[in-house]
């Protein structure tokens, strides 16, 4: 059996026949292309929507899909992260029974999955619930503490349509823990990756480059240097990869001879070809050449990947391909255009929104903490300015420009009393 296998940041790799030591006969060449082109599309899905799912949320309101943004120092750490996973799961495997571990990860991405296919599905359901639907607000809060010491852990915010997505979700939740089909976990692994792309942003193209280069080299290195990805791809049983089977065509829905791919060789381009979205948006000329550029240039990585891994039946890195191609073809248009300076000192989290507060200086204090404290107290002590007693008093206040015009004022409110005076005597 040939089969494309991939850990979350590995794309595709080839291995050898069923564990069970039986021949199967070879997949055909249009089986073969179904499966390579129906991953290669299903790749393109989350990249593409997710990116500009991404541009809607940095400008959303909501704070519970306010983005995560991967810094320059997260960037470089997270290659050495990823390996010292890795190793972990490698030794994971080596050490304890792989039945207990892929239960243990089954029911962990049972929930991660059930949230995150319900995250993603919310706004295409939301134009479905007809006008009149009774939809409530519903609050999930978890505090730690009480009085002033009390501590918010969880605070989400959701109404009935998300319980309405939320139990859908769960139906093929259900059906990938009891089942494992491949649908169900493609659907998992689809909302994963649509997830990442719109919810991890990048703050600036030199991040982005840092980040791929680093898992450009933890991605060769692991596959051509070692056996612990293959290793780990195959006995991590979990929908972190989407798969698509060779034999569709000869056993239909219950082929098992699948072609796959791995989740990070999605996330990690789209991420930043999500950027570059977003850069072509502050550049306001109303296209979307750098998008494009980098949608094209993972087209024809990803390609290439899965031509080279074709013919060589070893094991391929995706990222080998996609880092220079997703790098390389946007850096050459901007040369081009003129723009390499604009690309590479354009800020993501610098983006100030039109709804988002900005705070451009910051008060000046100096002084000890007693003496500011002292400082507070004298001005709650000291004289408060009275308040005006009679109507001349107000007037004066409010218009002291004309002297003579105060002084007539006054004159004529103490006649208008003495004439009240003489009134009542008599």
């Amino acid at each position: 059996m040939d089969s494309a296998l991939s850990d979350p940041h590995n794309a595709s790799a080839e291995t050898g026949g069923p564990a069970n030591g039986t021949t199967r006969p070879p997949s055909t060449p249009e089986g073969i292309a179904l499966a390579y082109g129906s991953l290669l599309l299903m790749a393109l899905l989350p990249i593409f929507f997710g990116a500009l799912r991404s541009v809607r949320c940095a400008r959303g309101k909501n704070p519970s899909d306010m983005p995560e943004t991967i810094t320059s120092r997260d960037a470089a750490r997270f290659p050495i992260i990823a390996s010292c996973t890795l190793l972990g799961l490698y030794l994971f495997f080596k050490i304890f029974s792989q039945e207990y571990i892929n239960l243990l990860l089954s029911m962990y991405f049972f929930v991660l999955g059930i949230l995150a296919l319900s995250h993603t599905i919310s706004p295409f359901m939301n134009k479905f619930f007809p006008v009149n639907f009774p939809n409530r607000q519903y609050q999930l809060l978890f505090t730690q503490g009480s009085g002033e010491n009390k501590e918010e852990i969880i605070n989400y915010e959701f109404d009935t349509k998300d319980l309405v997505c939320l139990g859908l979700s769960s139906i093929v939740g259900v059906w990938y823990l009891l089942r494992k089909h491949w649908i169900a976990n493609n659907l998992f692994g689809l909302a994963f990756s649509l997830n990442g792309v719109e919810l991890l942003h990048l703050n600036n193209v030199s991040t982005g480059c840092i980040l791929l280069g680093g898992l450009f080299i933890y991605d060769v290195f692991w596959v051509f240097g070692t056996n612990v990805m293959v290793t780990v791809a195959k006995s991590f049983e979990a929908p972190i990869k989407l798969v698509f089977p060779q034999d569709l065509l000869e056993k239909g829905l219950e082929a098992d001879n699948f072609a796959m791919l791995g989740l990070g060789d999605i996330v990690i381009p789209g991420i930043f070809i999500a950027l570059l979205l977003r850069f072509d948006i502050s550049l306001k000329k109303n296209t979307h050449t750098y998008f494009y550029t980098s949608f094209a240039a993972y087209i024809f990585g990803l390609g290439l990947t899965i031509f080279i891994m074709h013919i060589f039946k070893h094991a391929q890195p995706a990222l080998l391909y996609l880092v220079p191609a997703c790098i390389g073809f946007p850096v050459l248009v901007a040369l081009v255009k003129g723009e390499v300076t604009e690309m590479f000192s354009y800020e993501s989290s610098a983006e100030i929104l039109p709804h988002t507060p900005r705070l451009t200086h910051f008060p000046t204090v100096s002084g000890s903490p007693a003496s500011l404290a002292d400082s507070m107290q004298q001005k709650l002590a000291g004289p408060r300015h009275r308040r005006p007693q009679n109507a001349s008093a107000i007037y004066e206040e409010s218009n002291p420009k004309d002297p003579a015009a105060v002084t007539e004022s006054k004159e004529g409110t103490e006649a208008s009393a003495s004439k009240g005076l003489e009134k009542k005597e008599k």
